[in-house]
């Protein structure tokens, strides 16, 4: 799995996130994006919430004007035997990452998320304030034949050096919800945001964590 884990590492270095097609292959979108609406139709899913709220054992704030998706967190113990793969994987990174660049991460919070058709998540940041736990975010995309036109761009905020100091100015960078691929990125220092679809946009979304 290296061969994916390097340029994810790399461009969090380079740039403070990082992108890598095929984290899934499509049989695995296919699946998990099948597991994704099942456990919607269960009625598993709640309306996520903001702040403190948001962690799996929070009560949700809902803030409908700030995000408006729905989510349902993933358990190891409960996890079917293609989620258990999928979060080993996700395993395998935090080990790859705490050998290769010593992060001290100890956990991952994870949940599939659906975005409703024309539904957001204004522009935030993932890491609280008063805990800085979550190191690295990750979403990892299930959807089937994403078209840019289709809209739900990832858009990523990223400061722009002046000088050897930050002089206020950033890219905005759209990354779009291709089935399969993997977004990793500094949860602390990215500000993003979540574009309105045309379609539902599924995901399992969540945090990397140090202790």
């Amino acid at each position: 799995m290296t061969h994916l884990f390097e340029p994810l590492i790399d461009g969090i270095l380079e740039k403070g996130y990082g992108v890598v097609d095929e984290f899934l292959t499509p049989d695995e979108v296919t699946y998990l994006r099948q597991r994704l609406h099942e456990r919607h139709r269960a009625g598993e899913f709640r309306e996520a919430g903001i702040g403190r709220a948001a962690e799996p054992n929070g009560q949700a704030t809902v803030e409908k004007q700030i995000r408006g998706d729905e989510i349902v967190w993933l358990d190891l113990a409960t996890a079917t035997p293609e989620e258990t793969a999928f979060l080993n994987r996700i395993q395998q990174f935090i080990d790859y990452l705490n050998q290769t660049c010593y992060l001290g991460l100890r956990d991952y919070e994870l949940h599939y998320a659906r975005y409703p058709v024309g539904t957001f998540y204004r522009r935030h940041l993932d890491r609280f304030r008063t805990d800085s736990k979550r190191r690295l975010s990750v979403i990892t995309y299930l959807n089937d034949n994403w078209q840019p036109t289709d809209g739900g761009q990832l858009a990523v905020y990223v400061p722009q050096p002046g000088r050897g100091t930050a002089d206020g100015t950033e890219q905005t960078v759209p990354i779009d919800p291709i089935g399969g691929r993997l977004v990793c990125f500094d949860s602390g220092l990215l500000e993003h945001e979540v574009l309105p679809a045309t379609r539902d946009r599924l995901s399992i979304t969540g945090w990397l964590r140090t202790a």
